[in-house]
């Protein structure tokens, strides 16, 4: 059986392709989007709350490297060999460069029920491959804007301040922050709420994003085939990306295969929360359906496993 918050997104996609006037109000989704972002924050910042040290911090800055450098790999294949629009490519870099919190979940599963040896700060992964690929998708939307409109040149200043400033790098960020200085015991009832409530906040903006991928997908054309073949080939070539890193790190076999099914996931969630905002021509029922239409789906059934079976090839 699938995630039970996976069948929420089923049921915004069928209720989508039946034209039923079932919908999320604006100020729901808006809601849902900021408990989302702040949740995975804090989740990150609770795995660093009294553990951190010179390794940890090591481990740390390889990860950060790998996360700026996927969106950057991708967006040339992502404009050229699948001839996507600039928007929609550097969407598409930020959601395959950024990672999947669902992913994440069920490779976390995976590890614990084979026994596979675990690092105690797999869940920061999370937060740090999440971010750097959504600065990099900002920035380089601004750095795109700024060249159709010459005459206002190019400023740094308001290129790092959009970057930033945007509200989903603030709540990620200030989230680490947050839950890394108190972590469970003195975090209390709010880390609990907020952790505690995730599965359900996923499940209700799932349902939202099935609603979105059903408009795309009554619009879909055979045109999109490369879209569909990106989304079934990227994420065994990312994940060897992820096994490298583990490799130079020396991570235990169950950190690798989690940190390998993260490089391999697509985020639909603070990725789409992200660029919807940031990136308003961007097809975003596109990038769904390819992250979480498809990506996701193989990812859990197929995926988690064979990286496994890579990871202990590698070694």
């Amino acid at each position: 059986m699938p995630d039970i918050v996976v069948l929420f997104f089923v049921l915004g996609l069928v209720s989508g392709l039946m034209k039923s006037d079932l919908n999320l109000p604006k100020a729901a989704y808006e809601t849902l989007s900021l408990l989302l972002m702040l949740s995975i924050g804090l989740k990150g910042g609770l795995a660093l709350h009294g553990n951190i040290s010179v390794s940890l911090l090591t481990e740390a800055l390889v990860i950060l490297l790998l996360g700026f450098s996927l969106p950057l790999l991708l967006l040339p294949l992502l404009r050229v060999v699948i001839g996507l629009s600039p928007a929609n490519a550097i969407s598409f870099a930020a959601h395959y460069g950024s990672v999947s919190a669902g992913t994440f979940a069920v490779a976390l599963a995976y590890a614990q029920s084979n026994q596979l040896e675990l690092g105690g700060q797999v869940t920061l992964y999370l937060v740090l491959l999440e971010l750097p690929a959504l600065l990099v998708a900002i920035g380089l939307y601004q750095m795109t804007q700024q060249r159709h409109s010459p005459s206002s040149g190019f400023q740094v200043k308001a290129l790092l301040h959009e970057t930033f400033t945007n509200r989903s790098v603030v709540l990620l960020v200030g989230g680490v922050i947050i839950g890394g200085l108190y972590g469970y015991e003195q975090g209390g009832v709010v880390v609990e709420l907020l952790t505690n409530s995730f599965p359900l906040i996923l499940a209700l903006f799932l349902l939202e994003m099935g609603l979105v991928a059903a408009e795309t997908l009554r619009k879909f054309r055979w045109r999109y085939w490369r879209v569909v073949a990106f989304a079934l080939l990227a994420p065994p070539v990312l994940s060897l990306s992820g096994m490298l890193a583990a490799i130079i790190l020396g991570l235990p076999t169950g950190s690798a295969v989690i940190l390998a099914a993260l490089a391999a996931s697509a985020s639909y969630i603070a990725a789409p929360v992200a660029i919807r905002k940031a990136i308003p021509e961007a097809d975003i029922g596109l990038v769904m359906l390819a992250s979480l239409g498809i990506t996701f789906p193989f990812n859990v059934l197929l995926g988690i496993p064979l990286y496994h079976q890579l990871y202990s090839l590698l070694m």
